[in-house]
């Protein structure tokens, strides 16, 4: 019996346990604060950063908003951040991805204070996390580790294949599973476009993580019997629907189910988890940034 993973269900759960945490940091006077950027009139990413300041209404982090005109001048953007950077209230600062073509995007990514870096994306807590000594782990990856672990699955020893090796998801997905560290200590193979053969790569894995942004690039043919599937992937393809439009994985999903003794849906599986480990990271900020220990979950 294959196990569908509800990330909803396990995002509450660990969003209930946050809000002990914030309600302790309440009683030594601090509030976390998470402060998101946008420069962008997306859609997707206007529906992203809503989605975002409404999960910290909802467990009570305190948010801040600021929106630029795609068309401002990159130093706007920066001097946003800067101010960002000296806010005592502000203890997360979220700039969303992507920003317009005359925006440096590494440099926007090194503006943000380490210490603020909620995404875990700055050099500096990226060399942080290979190293071991992670500050902020990327939500993303964090977020599949804790689906891992609430459906028992155990990762020291076990066989991993990532495929994607982006800097948001691929990369950092790859180091936490060689990590030696709970929810690491796993042999890990990462493939990516130019991988030849990625069915044979894929077969001899006991835990496929898919996040290469190719629709149903993985399926059921690709996997072994009993194999764990963390599909990471989120794209639209046309539908006969009122939308127009459907959402799929990167993974086939009925195929795999097939084979899979662990997998999770898209929509409703890794998705969820990337909004509650932000959560999760907010709260770390103030806690370490207000020196007032949390136990976090």
């Amino acid at each position: 019996m294959t196990t569908v993973l509800d990330g909803n269900a396990i995002g509450d759960r660990i969003r209930d346990d946050l809000a002990v945490c914030i309600d302790e940091l309440d009683d030594a006077g601090v509030t976390p604060g998470l402060a998101t950027v946008l420069m962008s009139e997306d859609p997707g990413s206007e529906t992203y950063v809503s989605m975002k300041q409404k999960a910290c209404e909802e467990i009570g982090i305190e948010g801040f908003h600021h929106e630029l005109a795609p068309d401002a001048p990159a130093e706007e953007l920066f001097s946003t951040v800067e101010e960002l950077n000296a806010d005592p209230a502000v203890h997360g600062i979220l700039v969303q991805m992507p920003v317009p073509d005359h925006v440096d995007k590494r440099r926007v990514l090194r503006s943000i204070d380490p210490a603020k870096d909620v995404d875990g994306f700055h050099p500096e807590n990226v060399g942080r996390l290979v190293a071991g000594d992670a500050r902020f782990k990327p939500c993303t990856p964090h977020g599949v580790q804790k689906l891992l672990a609430a459906a028992d699955v155990e990762t020291e020893g076990a066989d991993a294949v990532v495929v994607g090796r982006s800097d948001i998801v691929g990369k950092p997905m790859a180091n936490l599973l060689i990590q030696k560290a709970p929810g690491g200590n796993a042999t890990t193979t990462v493939c990516h476009s130019r991988t030849d053969d990625l069915g044979a790569k894929t077969r001899g894995a006991d835990i496929v993580v898919a996040a290469a942004g190719y629709p149903e690039l993985v399926d059921g043919s690709m996997l072994s019997e009993g194999v764990v599937v963390i599909d990471v992937g989120v794209n639209r393809v046309d539908a006969d629907n009122e939308k127009g439009y459907e959402l799929v994985g990167d993974v086939d999903f009925e195929s795999a189910r097939e084979k899979a003794s662990v997998i999770t849906p898209v929509p409703g599986g890794v998705g969820p988890m990337t909004i509650t480990m932000l959560l999760y990271n907010t709260v770390k900020a103030a806690s370490i940034q207000r020196d007032v220990p949390v136990d976090l979950p």
